[in-house]
């Protein structure tokens, strides 16, 4: 028999039907916030139900305020706003779905909520009513992001409409070097393969540095799949995963019911001389901290270097995007990265806000004090209590950073939670498109330990100097 890829294994299991290039596949999970009243509204338009309540999941976390929440739902300032949380309640109410709510003790972002709850696990196929779904494949899951009339369909169906990627393996091998993270790591392959550079793919991430990665790491990593073109990102699941996911609320539970999900998921891995459409190799040991200089995370580059001048551009496409970016970032070519001053700091969004990342914040925040307002979001209330619990808020709050409520926050920009024209900010979230975090506001994205270091120094710097 031909060696399969986990990808196809996976996909296989899922297929339904198909039908002149399009195939139906199954959906295990669905993935839903309150901005997905319109999915509802349709429903109900149509004098539909959800078909399998059990299997759809609702999250309150794009439009919430991450500070004075003090009151509940009613102390939302906001009309709008508190009226898209109230109708989330109602709607999830009305049809049988589990919310993780505004006042619900697991509340948090929808891609650092299920997995913690242990929603996400080995071999599903997920969707969510967001593009960065894509973090949960760090679990050996197929999962990607939709819109309002796709996952209408979903609900009423359990089903979704695909066409089948092409599959792209990514491989790391080797030690990554004293201070980079898994941020790091996927902006390196970003700004190697381009923004577009896996699109129509599916990316599998391999080798010995994924490999002794954290849970929390791959799902940074797979969570930035997107920014590729990707259509998902997945790591294959191993002891590491299994770990992660014992004891958790929607694990199986340890018995008959674990080792019937383990002898499942011992089948998932791509088998030795599957064929991928694509290889694309780094050596971790060359990685370095990374910034963002431009509009989309493939413009980046080493903390150590300097802003590129559109003169050097390989082609006019790039020369003209380079130019256009620079303009709008206010940079001017060839001035070194650690020249970038920075207005604020931003800690926080589904690719950076788990509790390793807040652990590699505080960090580096002990080792002076934020001389810009930098603002910590952990990503799930769960994250902010073990955070407490360890301390870390202490330590953040002690050096000039702001310690908030959950919530998606200045990643989105869509809940009061934005920079000014012309503001310059450290993000570890997950896109530096123009608006992104408000109108006219510069995006530079970074790992969680260079955001914490640029809000003591006021511009980048290399974070492995700050800490030797």
């Amino acid at each position: 028999m031909t060696a399969r890829t986990m990808f196809d294994k996976i996909w296989d299991s899922h297929v339904v039907a198909e039908e002149e290039g399009e195939i139906l596949l199954y959906v295990d999970r669905a993935l839903i916030h309150e901005g997905s009243s319109h999915a509802f509204a349709a429903l109900k338009r149509r004098n539909q139900s959800v078909a399998r309540p059990h299997q759809v999941f609702a999250f309150t976390d794009h439009y919430v305020p991450t500070t004075g929440r003090e009151k509940g739902i009613a102390g939302i300032a906001v009309d709008e706003i508190r009226n898209m949380v109230i109708a989330q309640h109602d709607n999830t109410k009305l049809h049988g779905i589990r919310l993780f709510g505004f006042d619900d003790p697991g509340q948090g972002i929808l891609h650092i909520v299920p997995p913690e709850q242990g929603i996400t696990q080995p071999g599903l196929l997920i969707a969510g009513a967001d593009s960065h779904t894509s973090t949960h494949g760090a679990f050996g899951a197929i999962a990607f992001g939709m819109g309002a009339s796709d996952m209408t369909h979903v609900m009423a169906t359990q089903a979704t409409w695909q066409r089948k990627p092409k599959k792209l393996r990514i491989t790391v091998d080797g030690k990554l070097g004293f201070g980079i993270a898994p941020k790091d790591i996927i902006l390196a392959v970003i700004a190697k393969i381009g923004a577009a550079g896996s699109v129509g793919h599916a990316i599998e991430y391999a080798g010995s540095t994924f490999a002794a990665m954290s849970m929390e790491g791959r799902m940074t990593v797979c969570n930035m799949s997107i920014e590729a073109g990707a259509r998902c990102g997945m790591i294959a699941p191993d002891d590491t995963t299994y770990a992660y996911m014992d004891g958790r609320p929607y694990a199986p539970k340890k018995g008959a019911e674990w080792n019937a999900a383990m002898t499942r998921w011992l089948a998932l891995p791509t088998e030795a001389g599957a064929v991928f459409d694509r290889e694309v190799v780094l050596d971790a040991a060359q990685i370095e901290p990374m910034v963002t200089w431009g509009v989309n995370p493939e413009m980046a580059g080493p903390v150590g270097g300097a802003v590129p001048d559109p003169r050097n551009a390989p082609d006019d496409r790039k020369r003209s995007d380079w130019t256009m970016a620079l303009d709008y970032m206010g940079l001017q070519a060839g001035m070194a990265l650690t020249d970038i001053k920075i207005d604020r700091v931003f800690i926080g969004s589904c690719t950076n806000s788990r509790i390793e990342d807040i652990r590699a914040a505080a960090e580096v925040a002990k080792r002076g004090r934020a001389v810009v307002p930098a603002w910590v979001v952990p990503g799930s209330k769960l994250v902010k209590a073990q955070a407490e619990k360890e301390g870390l808020d202490k330590i953040l709050i002690a050096a000039g950073f702001e310690w908030r409520d959950p919530g998606c926050s200045l990643c989105t920009a869509i809940n009061g939670d934005q920079l000014k024209p012309g503001e310059r900010c450290a993000s570890t979230s997950n896109r530096n498109f123009r608006n992104r975090q408000g109108p006219g506001g510069r995006t530079h994205l970074v790992s969680p330990a260079m955001a914490a270091a640029a809000a003591l120094k006021g511009h980048f710097t290399d974070v492995r100097e700050l800490m030797k």
